[in-house]
């Protein structure tokens, strides 16, 4: 079975988990060695929150994505800056009751 690792914001990683993926959510200041410590592992798969993809250079980020082994991709956080969409506001635009 593929070992699938999650590394980002706490709310997606319940997600995750619950798919049953690995998790990862590092404490602020360390999601670069986080990143890092996983890519290193016996992983086949690493799901990366942009904003964690963010703290890596430039220049190891693109070799982390484009490495072979372990496949590292970039997958969206539920709700991006980790605040909940304003939902009733979004139904009435798109009902057209308000811009």
């Amino acid at each position: 079975m593929a070992r699938i690792v999650y590394i980002g914001d706490a709310v997606t990683a319940t997600g995750y988990r619950l798919a049953g993926a690995e998790t990862r959510v590092p404490p602020e200041g360390e999601a670069a060695g986080t990143i890092r410590e996983v890519v290193r592992g016996e992983v086949d798969l690493v799901l990366l929150s942009p904003v964690l993809a963010q703290s890596l250079p430039e220049e190891e980020l693109a070799q982390v994505l484009t490495m072979q082994r372990p496949l590292v991709t970039l997958v969206p956080e539920l709700f991006g800056d980790a605040h909940p969409p304003d939902l009733k506001r979004e139904v009435r635009a798109a009902l057209g009751i308000e811009a």
